[in-house]
């Protein structure tokens, strides 16, 4: 579904991104973690149209090199912010609205909002400014709105960031629902380890731009060099 080849991003002397390949087939949740700095976020820029890059990226067979990021989200690529981003002005309707006019090529579709709501359990904060949620609540419609385009992909950055471990556990079984019940493919950044163990079906470490491991979860979380590099000897015995 998306083919990543060779991809590279400099900015100036600095290299984000190093001759980085990887593949996420569909109905995968696929993870990417590796330290602060990795590279993590600029590959999602990279892939969403917010930079010019080296190197392939394929969705559906087709280059996404040189689209303006609204082009990438309506052939089916969306994503989140580790921040959640909402307009704190607008309702929690409004808000998911806004993803689903901007995903809409043709008409717009209201029973497309109304379904989102429900499937985020958001009916009773419908009409309550999206400011006024707590940080649950805001991730919640932020993925509304994402979810409101359509997509055949979606992007988290770090979702779980400052989340407790009941939030935790509800947006993992969120994210399940999501790819499992939507059909949505979904690639996710992390730093809570048990999270992409338990959630992905294949996880990627990166260091400075460069692959370091990928595969299976367990077996990728027990290679020497991701261990160095990463999770250190403590996590290696607790595990």
């Amino acid at each position: 579904m998306l083919k990543v080849s060779h991809l590279t991003k400099k900015f100036g002397e600095l290299v984000a991104v190093n001759d980085l390949s990887f593949h996420v087939a569909k109905g995968q949740i696929y993870g990417i973690a590796g330290p602060n700095g990795a590279g993590k976020s600029t590959i999602y820029n990279l892939i969403t149209g917010n930079y010019p890059f080296e190197g392939e990226i394929l969705f559906d067979g087709e280059s996404i090199a040189g689209m303006p990021p609204h082009k990438i989200a309506q052939m089916g690529i969306s994503r989140t912010f580790q921040v959640p981003e909402t307009f704190s002005s607008l309702t929690v309707e409004q808000s998911v609205a806004v993803g689903a006019h901007f995903g809409d090529t043709d008409l717009f579709d209201p029973q497309r909002v109304d379904e989102i709501i429900t499937f985020l359990e958001l009916e009773a904060d419908r009409d309550r400014m999206a400011g006024e949620l707590n940080l649950l609540g805001n991730k919640k419609v932020m993925i509304g709105a994402a979810l409101g385009t359509r997509p055949k992909m979606l992007l988290l950055d770090e979702p779980m960031a400052g989340s407790n471990a009941n939030e935790i556990r509800a947006l993992m079984a969120l994210i399940r629902r999501i790819n499992v019940e939507m059909g949505v493919t979904i690639i996710i950044i992390e730093h809570f380890m048990k999270v992409l163990t338990e959630l992905t079906d294949k996880l990627l470490i990166i260091e400075s731009g460069t692959r370091i491991a990928e595969g299976d979860p367990d077996k990728v979380t027990s290679d020497p060099e991701v261990i160095e590099c990463y999770l250190g000897q403590a996590y290696a015995e607790d595990n």
